[in-house]
């Protein structure tokens, strides 16, 4: 009876609390943060007033529903040892079990994210898409970085071509996120290909010598250019 009872729980909230992909997103964020941040509400203090009731009844309906979420979407082992835990217990029991895990892809993620450097044939879009992945990696593992250290790491990662945008960039002292750089960085990349001069092909005139002092042709008569001993005097007999 209580596997079906959970089993229609977790259901209802599911549906209850679906992202949709809509505008609800937010909505939706912020109240899986705000139970798992926070300690479940203790008991009523004796006197409290029907707003304090009613807020009471409110958070442990909401720390109940994402500790519902939550178990739906581990392992059966993992829900067997959480089932009767609120939603903040079970967030810091996961954190504590998987923290060597955790510590080690952080490792990984920052040691890749601090190694990119965009190689010269590489198109600046896909790279700066893939440091911002793991500047968004890092924060889900809660290791967030600043948007100001993460301008700054996108910016040291590009090559010399870049160089004037970003002293440009630094000098007008934007205050742009990863993503609205990244916009930036194809402009200037685009405007980049449409400045550079076309290829000049150089085409050599047939029959024209190639190297210096080199001719090719039939030798003139007398035109020797070895040097010869100039006639003297005939010596008398």
């Amino acid at each position: 009876m209580e596997n079906n009872t959970n089993t229609l729980s977790v259901r209802s909230v599911l549906e209850k609390e679906k992202l949709t992909g809509g505008n609800n997103f937010l909505d939706w964020q912020r109240k899986q943060l705000h139970v798992i941040d926070i300690p479940p509400p203790g008991p009523l203090p004796e006197g409290a007033t029907a707003d304090e009731r009613e807020a009471h009844t409110r958070d442990e309906n909401d720390a109940n529903d994402v500790a519902c979420l939550m178990l739906a979407t581990i392992s059966a082992e993992l829900q067997r040892q959480h089932v009767h835990m609120d939603a903040y217990t079970i967030n810091e029991h996961l954190q504590s079990m998987f923290a060597s895990q955790t510590r080690q892809e952080r490792f990984n993620t920052s040691k890749s994210l601090f190694n990119c450097k965009r190689a010269a044939s590489e198109p600046v879009g896909p790279h700066v898409l893939k440091m911002i992945g793991y500047i968004e990696y890092l924060e889900t593992l809660g290791f967030p970085i600043s948007p100001e250290t993460g301008i700054d790491l996108i910016l040291n990662s590009l090559n010399n071509k870049f160089t004037q945008f970003v002293v440009n960039y630094n000098m007008n002292e934007f205050d742009k996120t990863p993503t609205e750089l990244l916009h930036m960085l194809r402009t200037y990349e685009t405007n980049m290909k449409i400045a550079e001069p076309a290829p000049i092909l150089m085409v050599g005139n047939k029959g024209k010598a190639k190297g210096k002092g080199k001719w090719k042709g039939k030798k003139k008569i007398g035109s020797d250019s070895t040097p010869k001993p100039k006639s003297g005097p005939k010596q008398a007999l």
